[in-house]
């Protein structure tokens, strides 16, 4: 038959349910994965802007470094002093020096040589008089006058902001002039070395860090004015530029700029003061998440609309049972039912169960049998609801369960009315004196009835006395009432049904395995597994840690077990030669341990036969102690050797490799495969060195051998040997030795005749 769920206001409420489960979560995790894409892409922006000022930063410290480190050279080098520029026959030898300085340096436009008082200034390209000099170069903000007082008067490096140079051609650059007095750091420099830097070897290196943005990026010297301002797209007043960088931190911070919010990132260099600042509108961040905002609306639609399905095929699957169950309902009730008018679905099924509870109740003493069957043979005393127990007339709210088996010999029974009417009696029977009552049950064949009493106790002690009393107060009355001799098998009581099924096995097993084949005889499962006391046996969670306790060398641990294992059964009351037995639980343990893979030790031969002779409990005792310390001490053996086999290799690996400038502590514990700190400890406690000491003794024994045995530079021994730090190390070294590399070469040297060589610098 063909339904049409839409006219089912049950499956149009499961749908709307369905999907408010489904929309709820779907906005909030749209929302906030649109979120967490913007601040992401924000981060990950103002990151990659901050590492590539960094970037900038180190490079053109770098660049400046070497400008500087150009101008020391030009103020040692003999070619370009005052006598050897100002002399003809030498002056172009000078030229070319400075066309070779100039050449060593990529950001350098041209290099100038003035010395102070001079009417002339020299170039890579050649000699000119100042007044040429100023006409082939012509600053924008940078008059002749000034130009002439910074060259004479500069005692610092100085750079000058960007600057517009145009020549006699009408060609204009935006450079940058950079001064360094020379010689550098003197007090009263005698001469000027200025640099020109176009602007745009400072720019290229800052060109990429906004990409596709649009903002500005400048580069501040240490006072704060602008050296180079890159911009792309955004153009910023002057007063606003000035407001922005007035107060900078380095870092990343947020600010307001002509009612819009700015991404301003900066840093700040701690070689020169300079600072490196990118500016640009924070709307552009959300911006580049158009794509995913699209990307979140298509995802959106294209959830709702498998929402929708999903929710469809989900209401039909809860709603088709129900379906069902309505026509059902209303096929086999009255008329009323199957209007669907009346109420919906489950109002229909609801009036239709209640119809049939009616019906159910003329077979309930068959369902009762069978449930109280189900619970002998599972125990499953949750099925037992409420509803269940006030049908059947139950009460299972007692403090103890158990289950008794009561048979007779078939051709004692005088026909299934005798049958029937025990059945009756057995159904529900109470012992008031005995605050129990039970419940019959009907088994598969007919000489037998179980039957559940449920009894309250309370003295714990006289329980199985309170079982005996039951079973011969139920004897009693199927003596009386019938003329048959039961037999009984009593299971075990339980403090709960849930155990129903275990006391019914053991009713079972007591009537089959009955020890008497009198007839009306009552057997008690008790009775039968009523054997002695296993609690001395040693506990198998001890034996276990006994034998971790030996593959750990731990001997205490070991001997607490053993001794509190013996003590425990001589406390027991058995005999001398049963505990003996017991006890070989405990050499089996330690034998088994001691040949275990990896464990090798050969104490088989050597102890275990001792103690198979041993003629008291105490020698035993004694003996399994001794077999343990010995197990323990071999342990601590292989294991001393084994860190002493790895502190030899790691000697020996590191004698291989201390001239590596990488060598430590670190890599040598991953090339051995243990913690850096054990290997630190272990190190320590082995060779009487910590690591550090050992490879400097190791450096400074081959540094002392090189320079007594070749002639080769200090510099390029203490590099050789791994100690890229050569002032550090020659501090160190004379420290150790009294002597700098230098003195104690000249002393000890084996060779003779060395070149002189300049004593580094320890400073």
């Amino acid at each position: 038959m063909r339904v049409n769920y839409f006219k089912s206001k049950l499956f149009l409420k499961y749908i709307w349910s369905y999907l408010f489960i489904l929309l709820i979560p779907l906005i909030f995790m749209t929302v906030l994965i649109y979120r967490n894409a913007v601040t992401s892409l924000r981060m990950e922006i103002e990151q990659s802007r901050l590492a590539q000022l960094t970037q900038a930063n180190v490079v053109i410290d770098g660049r400046m470094k070497e400008l500087g480190e150009i101008a020391t050279r030009i103020s040692y080098d003999r070619r370009l002093t005052n006598y050897q520029v100002h002399d003809p026959v030498t002056s172009r030898e000078s030229i070319q020096a400075l066309d070779q300085y100039k050449a060593t340096s990529s950001i350098i436009g041209e290099i100038y040589l003035y010395f102070h008082k001079d009417d002339k200034i020299y170039s890579s390209k050649g000699l000119n008089d100042l007044n040429v000099f100023t006409d082939n170069l012509r600053f924008t903000s940078w008059d002749e006058t000034t130009l002439f007082y910074d060259l004479n008067m500069t005692k610092y490096p100085t750079i000058r902001p960007a600057d517009i140079v145009s020549n006699p051609n009408g060609m204009e650059k935006s450079m940058l002039a950079y001064l360094i007095p020379i010689t550098p750091n003197s007090p009263t420099p005698h001469a000027t070395v200025m640099y020109l830097i176009n602007e745009s070897e400072l720019t290229s290196l800052v060109d990429s860090i906004l990409g596709s943005y649009k903002g500005q990026t400048y580069i501040l010297d240490n006072e704060g004015n602008i050296l180079v301002n890159n911009r792309q797209g955004e153009d910023l007043t002057n007063s606003d530029t000035r407001a922005l960088l007035s107060d900078l931190t380095p870092g990343i911070e947020d600010r307001i700029v002509n009612g819009q919010a700015h991404s301003i990132v900066s840093v700040k260099s701690e070689a020169n003061g300079w600072t490196y600042v990118t500016i640009m509108p924070s709307s552009q961040f959300f911006s580049s998440v158009l794509h995913v905002r699209s990307f979140m609306g298509m995802l959106f639609s294209i959830v709702v609309i498998v929402g929708i399905a999903i929710a469809l095929v989900l209401a039909r699957m809860q709603y088709q049972p129900i379906s069902v169950l309505a026509h059902f309902a209303a096929a086999n009730s009255s008329s009323t039912l199957g209007n669907s008018s009346f109420g919906n679905e489950l109002d229909r099924i609801r009036t239709a169960l209640q119809e049939y509870s009616s019906r159910v109740d003329l077979q309930e003493p068959f369902a009762r049998h069978h449930f109280l069957s189900m619970l002998l043979k599972y125990g499953s005393a949750q099925s037992l609801t409420p509803e269940l127990r006030e049908a059947f007339d139950l009460e299972f709210n007692r403090s103890h369960f158990f289950v008794m088996v009561i048979g007779w010999d078939e051709d004692e029974q005088n026909g299934i009315q005798e049958h029937q009417e025990m059945i009756g009696l057995l159904t529900q029977i109470e012992f008031p004196e005995l605050a129990a009552h039970g419940y019959g049950v009907e088994l598969s064949r007919m000489d037998q009835i179980g039957l559940i009493i449920n009894f309250d106790l309370d003295d714990e002690s006289a329980e199985f006395a309170h079982i005996r009393l039951i079973s011969e107060a139920v004897r009693s009355n199927l003596l009386d009432s019938f003329d048959i001799v039961p037999t009984i098998g009593v299971g075990t009581s339980y403090s709960g049904p849930d155990q129903l099924n275990q006391s019914y096995i053991e009713a079972c097993s007591a009537f089959e395995m009955r020890v008497s084949t009198d007839r009306g005889s009552v057997n008690y499962f008790d009775k039968l597994s009523d054997t002695p006391d296993h609690t001395f046996w040693i506990p198998s969670n001890n034996l276990l840690k006994l034998s971790q306790s030996l593959k750990q060398g731990s001997y205490d641990v070991a001997s607490q077990i053993i001794r509190s294992s013996f003590a425990s059964l001589q406390s027991s009351g058995l005999s001398a030669l049963y505990i003996r037995c017991i006890c070989f639980d405990l050499l089996n343990t330690i034998l088994r341990t001691a040949t275990e893979p990896g464990y090798h030790y050969n104490l088989m031969q050597e102890l275990a036969p001792n103690l198979l002779y041993s003629n008291s409990l105490g020698e035993l005792e004694d003996g399994l102690l001794e077999l343990a310390s010995e197990i323990c001490q071999q342990v601590e053996q292989k294991h001393h050797k084994e860190e002493q086999s790895i502190m030899d290799r790691i000697v020996a690996y590191i004698d291989q490799h201390y001239m590596d400038n990488t060598l430590s502590l670190e890599t040598v514990a991953f090339e051995f495969g243990i913690s850096p700190s054990h290997a630190s400890r272990t190190f320590k406690e082995k060779v009487g060195l910590n690591f550090i000491q050992y490879v400097w003794q190791k450096r400074i024994e081959e540094v002392k051998y090189q320079l007594k045995m070749t002639n080769d530079p200090i510099k390029s021994i203490i590099q050789r040997v791994g100690y890229l730090d050569s002032p550090n190390f020659i501090r160190k070294f004379k420290k150790e030795t009294g002597y700098t590399p230098g003195q104690y070469r000249k002393l000890f040297s084996d060779l003779e005749d060395l070149p002189p060589e300049p004593e580094l610098d320890a400073k």
